[in-house]
């Protein structure tokens, strides 16, 4: 393990208790290129303390609505910081935060549409009682 020594290492289990991220959700990240883990010659995953804040990272943009794709195009920032990597996670958020707002509007104006829909059934309804 090049990263960091066996002794060192934190295994797949112990980073899912410290991170409260699932054993699956883990194995996930890797598959996806946002966790890298060495294997230790009986196949067990190993990854080292600073993957801890590697994951809450990862949960943080997956809580703010990333893709893993997203997540992996901003990554860079925190990898390679520069200037141009900053300034590329902060336009890929807001064009995220964007569609957000955008399925937000969707959102409300479905919702706008079931609330007529609800009047008009009362009204319906209530109609119905006088008779």
């Amino acid at each position: 393990m090049s990263r960091v020594t066996w002794e060192d290492a934190v295994r797949i289990g112990e980073l899912s208790a410290r991170t409260g991220a699932s054993v699956r959700s883990l194995r996930y990240y890797g598959e996806q290129g946002l966790l890298t883990s060495a294997r230790s010659p009986s196949g067990q995953r190993h990854y080292t303390p600073d993957d801890i804040e590697r994951v809450e990272l990862i949960q943080r943009l997956y809580a703010a609505g990333l893709s893993s794709r997203t997540i992996a195009e901003v990554l860079p920032c925190v990898e390679s910081p520069s200037t141009d990597n900053s300034d590329a996670a902060m336009e890929r958020m807001a064009q995220e935060r964007d569609r957000l707002s955008e399925h937000i509007a969707d959102l409300t104006r479905t919702r706008d549409a079931l609330d007529e829909l609800m009047a008009v059934n009362r009204a319906h309804r209530e109609s119905l009682v006088e008779r």
